[in-house]
């Protein structure tokens, strides 16, 4: 303890007493050389420096730094020189900008096992990667022990939770885009309510297969189903087609009937109109409407037979084996008997009814 006296009194510009002393043990002391002004100045810059090298630090432009206040959160700082005066402020620098992953169902560990149990009773073997990196550097420092198996448990939880909720089919083929977006926003939401400072930049989804000891009939499986769905699009094409072609049927017979309905209709309503008028002229000439009547429904049952019309006394003298038949080829010109016959009532059409005067 006396040397230790002896040497602190000396550094600080005292003398050695011991110095001065004789005897002892030892035998006499040398007396130390006394610090000057000048060596002390240079002390104190060198003192100086030190604790402003200890100070002062640079942050990169990925990262940030958290200051600690006697062991408490005290401030964030960015990119750039800072200063946190020592040994009263400390700092952690924290790279946020860095993208991080954690694998997940890898099987590289026993415990990181990616087999999962679906909605339908069926087993997925799922590998996945989390890409994180850190949006709070002092909630990242304080409220996480281990953020990276906290982040691991969290990510298994929530893809559990998502196949317990979905079908095999989908998880293997369409709705793997689906499951990645919903396993985000799930750990996304459940770190935030840890106040963890990590932001989900993105999930990415590795293989999703069934267990390796049934996968050769799991794919005999799929390939029924897909022969069974093949099928099952045909017989749609040919009963839509089918379906089709009848209700074109249909559709067509309804369109027929409705033009028959239509000229049906318009048929009987003419001539009912017709019946009208010649009812109408019937009631003012009854006699004549008789006549003219007659005389074209006569028209109409002898327009289309052969005949030959005789005037009764113009035709005694008649020979009896007269060829008439070819009279219809070379019709005759007409004579005045026949024209007043004509007139007598009568009825000889001229496009099929020659006639004979005084043969």
């Amino acid at each position: 303890m006396r040397k230790g006296q002896d040497r602190l009194r000396v550094l600080m510009g005292g003398r050695d007493d011991g110095a001065r002393r004789t005897g002892g043990p030892r035998g006499p002391r040398r007396e130390l050389p006394r610090m000057d002004r000048g060596k002390w100045g240079i002390f104190a810059l060198g003192a100086v420096a030190l604790w402003a090298f200890a100070s002062i630090y640079q942050v990169d432009t990925s990262e940030k730094s958290v200051e600690l206040l006697f062991g408490q959160p005290y401030a964030v700082r960015d990119d750039g020189l800072n200063f946190a005066p020592w040994p009263f402020v400390t700092y952690q620098i924290i790279g946020v900008t860095r993208e991080r992953t954690i694998d997940i169902g890898t099987g590289r560990d026993p415990m990181d096992s990616g087999l999962m149990l679906t909605r339908d009773q069926n087993i997925v073997d799922l590998t996945y990667q989390v890409v994180w990196n850190v949006s709070n550097p002092e909630q990242f420092l304080f409220n996480l022990a281990d953020p990276e198996g906290t982040i691991r448990a969290v990510a298994e939880s929530a893809m559990r939770d998502i196949v317990a909720r979905t079908e095999l089919a989908p998880i293997l083929n369409r709705d793997r885009g689906v499951i990645a977006t919903d396993l985000e926003q799930a750990i996304q939401a459940t770190l935030d309510s840890y106040q963890a400072g990590i932001n989900v930049v993105r999930v990415n989804l590795g293989r999703a297969d069934p267990p390796a000891e049934v996968i050769d009939s799991f794919r005999e499986v799929q390939a029924a189903q897909q022969e069974r769905d093949r099928l099952e699009k045909e017989a749609d094409a040919y009963a839509n087609r089918v379906l089709a072609a009848a209700r074109g049927e249909a559709a067509a017979l309804v369109e027929q009937a409705e033009a028959y309905r239509a000229q049906a209709v318009n048929s009987a309503q003419g001539e009912a109109a017709r019946f009208n008028s010649v009812y109408d002229e019937y009631v003012k000439a009854p006699d004549v409407t008789r006549r003219r009547m007659y005389l074209e429904t006569m028209e109409r049952v002898l327009g289309n037979v052969d005949k030959v019309l005789i005037d009764g006394e113009a035709g005694q003298g008649v020979v009896p084996y007269l060829p008439l038949n070819q009279l219809n080829s070379t019709p005759a010109p007409r004579t005045g008997a026949n024209a007043g016959a004509g007139s007598a009532g009568t009825a000889t059409p001229t496009t099929t009814t020659p006639q004979t005067g005084t043969n």
